[in-house]
């Protein structure tokens, strides 16, 4: 499959997630141009060796698909080890989707906001 380039590419979105084990946070997602995403917790503690302002985690290499106008599938592993795959709709300002990781799955469900 050919290498496209992501309509999210340079937009930055916060996630609040509603439910599962990061309910009640927020997380700002910043999709660059090299095809990776930098997500950080806002206005929470940096986590320990973090990288980057803000404690932002480093980058790691995402993909996405516009679905729909105004709807994105987005999917990436963290550098914790955790998969977060999303349908972002941002016609209604809201994200579903599931975490994971080889001993935990998680249904996530929350609102974004377009900050980019």
């Amino acid at each position: 499959m050919a290498e496209q380039k992501s309509p999210l590419a340079g937009r930055v979105f916060r996630w609040t997630f509603g439910g599962g084990p990061t309910a009640g946070k927020t997380y700002e997602h910043t999709f660059n141009t090299d095809g990776t995403v930098v997500f950080k917790e806002v206005g929470g503690a940096a986590p320990s060796g973090a990288g980057g302002a803000g404690g932002a985690m480093p980058g790691v290499k995402y993909a996405s698909f516009e679905i729909a106008p105004n709807i994105h599938l987005v999917s990436y592993l963290s550098s914790h080890g955790y998969t977060l795959t999303v349908a972002m709709d941002l016609n209604s300002k809201k994200v579903h989707g599931f975490a994971s990781n080889d001993k935990e799955w998680y249904p996530v469900e929350g609102t974004v906001e377009v900050v980019k």
